[in-house]
């Protein structure tokens, strides 16, 4: 039984150390590919270098993520948009040597700490829609404290969108179908379902169907049940994946295959 990890900063320090254990232990746990999305101009750099290493296995994303737009923006995501191609890709993603990049993220809103560059975030967010449009690249979407801004700006481009990932996804069931009227869109799902006292594992079954749904670590952070308080790594998908298929009352197989079909779909990826 095979899966993707959606989401993992496998470029980040935490894994200077030991790096290719981590991607060792990812493949004999069942992880067939590792997606990893940048923050800004220099982990898009790093990330595309990294990726071409491990060619067919780790897939690179760019962008400049919300809470690192400051007074620079502009001059980040100049750069970034000279990492992307300058013409519709359909229906595979362009290819940087061996690697390819499948989407533009992360992106987003992130209002949760602070407003101070509210509406250079708001701006940020929606020049990378734009990207995503003319690239025809799926987003890679962080956002938190921030919903209602970004379903609007979603709204404006939502005929041209190729699709993407509402990654994180911790929200009710209201929020959920909120999401879900982006019908190209999926919701991202880590180690929270996991988290004692989540609500996802009832909300999850009750508003969204198995065909929106694909599974993340966000590793470094945020690692599931037995292994919280760790450092979360790819391999740890595999207890994310227990828990979705108990909720949906489902084999791990088929939950498994349900949520590789769907990011088949949503990066053209398999």
């Amino acid at each position: 039984m095979e899966w993707i990890d959606t989401h993992c900063h496998i470029d980040g320090e935490e894994f200077d150390a030991d790096r290719e254990a981590v991607l060792e232990r990812a493949r004999a746990a069942g992880v067939s590919k590792v997606f990893v999305p940048a923050i800004d101009l220099n982990t898009s750099r790093r990330i595309i270098e990294l990726c071409r290493q491990h060619p067919g296995y780790c897939y690179p994303m760019v962008g400049l993520h919300p809470e690192e737009v400051r007074a620079d923006w502009r001059d980040q995501l100049s750069a970034i948009k000279d990492l992307l191609p300058l013409s519709p890709i359909t229906p595979s993603p362009i290819t940087l040597h061996p690697s390819p990049i499948i989407a533009i993220g992360e992106v987003g809103l992130d209002f949760y700490w602070s407003r101070e560059f509210e509406q250079e975030q708001l701006e940020a967010f929606e020049e990378q829609v734009r990207w995503s449009v003319a690239t025809q690249l799926p987003l890679m979407i962080h956002c938190r404290k921030a919903q209602n801004e970004m379903v609007n700006i979603l709204k404006r481009y939502a005929r041209e969108l190729p699709g993407g990932v509402f990654h994180c996804f911790t929200g009710n069931e209201q929020e959920a179908r909120q999401l879900l009227q982006f019908d190209r869109f999926v919701l991202g799902v880590g180690g929270v379902l996991t988290f004692k006292k989540s609500h996802l594992p009832e909300v999850l079954p009750a508003a969204v169907p198995p065909d929106r749904l694909i599974i993340e670590t966000d590793a470094p952070y945020m690692a599931p049940v037995p292994m919280r308080g760790q450092r979360n790594e790819p391999a740890f998908t595999r207890y994310v994946l227990q828990r979705l298929a108990e909720a949906y009352g489902v084999a791990e197989q088929e939950m498994a295959d349900h949520t590789n079909a769907n990011v088949a779909r949503v990066f053209g990826v398999k």
